[in-house]
């Protein structure tokens, strides 16, 4: 399946893998508001893609089927591979974690050598939109930052603030945001 599945096939492979409905549920949330964030960036006239926004939104956090640690990301990547998805789909799952993921962050945590920091557009949205959703509801960003304060290191809350900035950046003040 090199091709991206559609919305209802992902929602398939989330209950198929094992993803508690609350896990569901929390990925249907946030993949309205990436749709809603990924429409405002087209808008403005940046070229991003819907469909992968969308379907690499329902799947970011497939790996919690197995574990609700921050090695879901790792674990996501894996599962998605095994399942033939598309490079950009396991790339937005194992890039959305926080702001992403440091080389020495990901060494400490026993992690492949790789890049876990959002690269693209549509991973930058996924990551953006998953950090603006606390189970199924829109949260504000300082909410985020304050739940995570103390919990990440300060330099992970540093490329939150930095994502946060970025997206305010392309998008403006969008009624879509909380």
């Amino acid at each position: 399946m090199k091709t991206l599945p559609s919305r209802e096939q992902a929602i398939r492979l989330l209950h198929e893998s094992g993803c508690s409905r609350n896990v569901i549920k929390h990925c249907k949330a946030v993949t309205e508001l990436a749709l809603e964030i990924a429409k405002a960036c087209k808008e403005k006239g940046l070229n991003v893609d819907l469909e992968l926004v969308e379907i690499g939104a329902l799947l970011h956090d497939i790996g919690r089927a197995k574990t609700h640690s921050v090695h879901h990301a790792i674990i996501g990547a894996k599962m998605a591979k095994a399942m033939g998805m598309p490079e950009k789909v396991i790339s937005i799952i194992k890039r959305h974690v926080g702001g992403g993921i440091s080389k020495q962050e990901a060494e400490r945590l026993g992690w492949p050598q790789d890049i876990y920091i959002p690269q693209t557009l549509e991973e930058k949205i996924v990551s953006y939109a998953d950090k603006l959703i606390n189970g199924s509801r829109r949260v504000p960003i300082e909410k985020t930052l304050a739940d995570f304060s103390g919990k990440i290191p300060p330099q992970a809350i540093e490329r939150i603030k930095k994502l946060h900035e970025e997206m305010m950046n392309l998008i403006g003040d969008c009624k879509c945001l909380p």
